[in-house]
């Protein structure tokens, strides 16, 4: 944007906007587009993110896989590692972490190095309670209940580390990566191992009191007989998972490169039925309370998959008694499978760059 834009966006004056702008640029975090000529008057210079202003890893801890990436003050992904597993630990998971700084901080010049501003890590909570439910020795994740992993990555490393739920991540990756038109508010579904959510009200990620708000997942859902479930219970890839391992097909490739699924059709099938029809409950019962007309979906998996997932939980929800409230839209993400990941990395770049609105609204 130009100068005189960003002056008329934020209401501040003219020379204000100058003397800011200027300063962004000599920290290296602003840099000069080519000039807009054909108007009337001095041609206005565009200012923008300059690439290398900033740089971030972000840690993903799934229950099934572990990956980091190194993204760049707009966001490109410049590298990546990636290990699949059983189920995490603390020791595997430092020693990845630690590997894969080092390997990857190695793509970088020293004067880039000199730039990384954090280390985001979005990972499960209480990891411990889902030792059954991952086919994990209980003694061996319940380590996690011992071990504070933000700590231990701060000691190792040069610069801070944050962290966030896994869910909440993926929320967070979509509000300050998404691309397309940006809802202020909207509900988030994140298809991992389990499924999860999160919430973005009036332009901020809302993480509440535990930092674990928008638990979607455990929303309350009928099943038949009477019976009641959780979402998680339909709509996760542990169902998928199982559901291909009943039919005796091989359920790797969900955990490796989520662009090039090779599944059995029919069980996939199935299970987009049976989640759908589960998603189209916890998304009527979550707006009766949160007043979002988006809601979007995203997550571990393919993009056609994703669009026959957004295509059926409209129809599903139409099909339901919406009385007293408005239809919200569901539409995808726009992030895709590395979610998470890219929620970590925005950890440090929206603590260090990003301004709070809710702060500024309530300077006075």
């Amino acid at each position: 944007m130009p100068k005189a834009e960003i002056a008329r966006v934020t209401g501040l004056s003219a020379q204000s906007v100058s003397v800011i702008m200027r300063g962004l640029e000599q920290e290296g975090l602003l840099e000069r587009g080519e000039a807009i000529r054909g108007k009337v008057g001095q041609p206005s210079v565009p200012m923008r993110l300059a690439p290398d202003g900033a740089y971030f890893f972000g840690l993903k801890v799934g229950r099934r896989s572990v990956d980091l990436l190194l993204v760049n003050f707009v966001g490109e992904i410049l590298g990546r590692t990636h290990m699949a597993h059983a189920y995490p630990t603390p020791e595997e998971v430092i020693g990845f972490a630690r590997s894969s700084v080092e390997e990857l901080r190695g793509k970088l010049s020293p004067k880039q190095a000199a730039r990384i501003a954090g280390l985001g890590v979005a990972i499960p909570f209480r990891l411990w309670d889902w030792a059954a439910s991952i086919g994990a020795p209980a003694e061996e994740i319940r380590e996690w209940q011992n071990r504070d992993i933000r700590k231990e990555l701060s000691e190792m490393f040069d610069f801070p580390v944050y962290l966030q739920n896994d869910a909440t991540a993926a929320c967070g990756a979509e509000l300050v990566f998404g691309s397309g038109p940006k809802p202020q508010s909207f509900l988030h579904f994140f298809f991992g191992y389990f499924v999860g959510g999160g919430l973005v009200l009036n332009g901020q990620l809302f993480v509440g009191r535990t930092g674990n708000a928008a638990a979607l997942g455990s929303l309350p859902i009928p099943a038949l007989g009477g019976a009641h479930l959780q979402l998680v219970d339909v709509a996760s890839l542990s169902v998928l998972e199982g559901m291909l391992s009943d039919q005796g097909a091989a359920s790797a490739a969900l955990w490796g490169n989520p662009r090039e699924w090779n599944l059995n059709k029919e069980v996939v099938d199935q299970w987009i039925r049976d989640a759908s029809a589960g998603l189209a409950y916890a998304i009527a019962a979550s707006v009766c309370v949160v007043d979002c007309d988006t809601v979007l979906i995203d997550g571990w998996i393919p993009e056609d998959t994703r669009a026959r997932l957004v295509s059926r939980t409209n129809a599903a929800l139409r099909d339901l008694d919406f009385n007293g409230i408005e239809l919200p839209q569901v539409r995808p993400g726009t992030v895709g499978p590395d979610g998470r990941a890219l929620g970590a990395a925005g950890q440090p770049l929206s603590d260090r760059y990003l301004v709070d609105l809710n702060a500024m609204l309530n300077t006075g």
